[in-house]
C-alpha cells in the first residue's frame, strides 16, 4: 500500500445515506575499579533510559465499545494533528495520541484510490464512501473491527516511514501471536498483516511534518460480506479473514495450546483483542498509555476545524 500521499481532500463523503442492514554486553575486566566503573555506567544508562521512557507518553481515547461515525473520528484526528503542529512550531513537547474504536459500516478510499476497485456504482453505494488523505486503496470498516488511529510525533521515535509501518504491523503480529496463538506475518512488498492468504489487518497512513495519523484496522468479529463489494486494498486474488473466523478453523486442529484457548462470545473477543492491541502498541512504541476522559473529546468538539495545509515533511 502507498503510505504517504499529498493532496487536498474535501471533508465530506462521496456518497452519504442510511446504510443497509448488514521490540552490549560488557566484557568482564579483572580490575575491581574497572568493574565498579562498568556498574556505575550501567546504572547511569538504565536511569537515563528509564527517564526517557517515562517521559514518552501517549494519550489514549479508548472508545472501542462505541460505533463512532467515520467523519467524527476523522475530524478528531485532524484537530489533534493541528494541535501537535502548533506545539512543534512553539518548540513545546508534543506527545503521541491514540484513538481505539469501531465504525458503523463505511468504505474509505485513499487519495489516489481508483474507483475500478469498487464493485458498485457510487450513486447506489451500499454504505457511505469517504475519500481521505491516507495512502492506499479502498477498504471497509464496520462493527467487530478494532480500528486504531495513532497520531504519532515521529520525532519522538524514528523519522522513518518504513520503520513506522513495520512497527504498526508488529503491534498486530504480537497481539495475534501472544493472545490468540495465530501465526500472523507480513507479505513482502505489501503492507498489512496476514495469515496465509488471508489479510487480517489493513494499514493506511498520512504523514505531514512528521506527524503521522490514520492507522490500522483489525478484523476481529467483523462480518466480511461487505468486502465482497470491493477489491480490498486493490489486491486481487487475496482473501480477507478475521480472528473469529480463524479461531473457528482452529477448533478442529489437534494443538493443545489452541485447545486451551477460551471460546469467548463476540463482545468478550473484542475486549480481549482491544486490550492486547493496546498493550502491544505500548510495548512496540515504548510509550506509557494515559487514558483520557470524555471531557477531552468534548473540548475537541468545540474547537473549530480549519483545513490542514498540505506541507512537505
Amino acid at each position: 500500500m502507498t503510505h504517504c500521499v499529498v493532496a487536498s481532500i474535501p471533508a465530506h463523503p462521496i456518497c452519504s445515506h442510511q446504510p443497509r442492514p448488514p521490540r552490549s554486553l560488557y566484557r568482564i575486566i579483572p580490575s575491581e575499579s574497572d568493574r565498579i566503573s562498568v556498574v556505575k555506567s550501567l546504572q547511569s544508562s538504565s536511569a537515563t533510559t528509564h527517564e526517557s521512557r517515562r517521559e514518552c507518553e501517549c494519550e489514549c481515547f479508548n472508545l472501542y465499545k462505541e460505533l463512532v461515525p467515520y467523519r467524527q473520528a476523522w475530524s478528531w484526528q485532524k484537530k489533534i494533528v493541528k494541535q501537535k503542529k502548533a506545539l512543534i512550531e512553539r518548540d513545546e513537547d508534543c506527545p503521541d495520541s491514540l484513538f481505539v474504536l469501531q465504525h458503523p459500516p463505511v468504505y474509505t478510499m485513499g487519495t489516489g484510490s481508483s474507483e475500478k476497485f469498487l464493485n458498485f456504482d457510487l450513486k447506489d453505494a451500499p454504505f457511505d464512501v469517504h475519500r481521505t488523505e491516507r495512502g492506499g486503496e479502498v477498504t471497509y470498516h464496520g462493527p467487530g473491527q478494532i480500528v486504531m488511529y495513532p497520531i504519532m510525533n515521529l520525532r519522538n521515535h524514528q523519522m522513518d516511514l518504513h520503520w513506522y509501518l513495520r512497527s504498526l504491523e508488529e503491534v498486530i503480529i504480537r497481539a495475534l501471536s501472544k493472545t490468540f496463538s495465530i501465526k500472523a506475518s507480513r507479505l513482502e512488498g505489501l503492507t498489512g498483516v496476514w495469515h496465509g492468504n488471508q489479510k487480517l489487518a489493513a494499514i493506511g497512513i498520512r504523514v505531514s511534518r512528521w506527524i503521522a495519523y490514520h492507522g490500522l484496522a483489525v478484523n476481529v468479529t467483523t462480518d466480511l460480506t461487505p468486502f465482497r463489494w470491493i477489491v480490498p486494498c486493490g489486491l486481487q486474488n487475496y482473501q480477507v479473514g478475521s480472528i473469529r473466523g480463524l479461531l473457528g478453523e482452529f477448533e478442529s486442529v489437534a494443538d493443545s495450546r489452541r485447545k486451551q484457548l477460551p471460546d469467548p462470545d463476540d463482545g468478550q473477543l473484542l475486549d480481549i483483542a482491544c486490550k492486547s492491541l493496546i498493550n502491544e502498541f505500548s510495548e512496540v512504541f515504548q510509550v506509557r498509555i494515559n487514558y483520557e476522559t470524555i471531557s477531552r473529546l468534548e473540548f475537541l468538539e468545540r474547537e473549530p476545524l480549519s483545513p490542514l495545509k498540505e506541507e512537505a515533511m
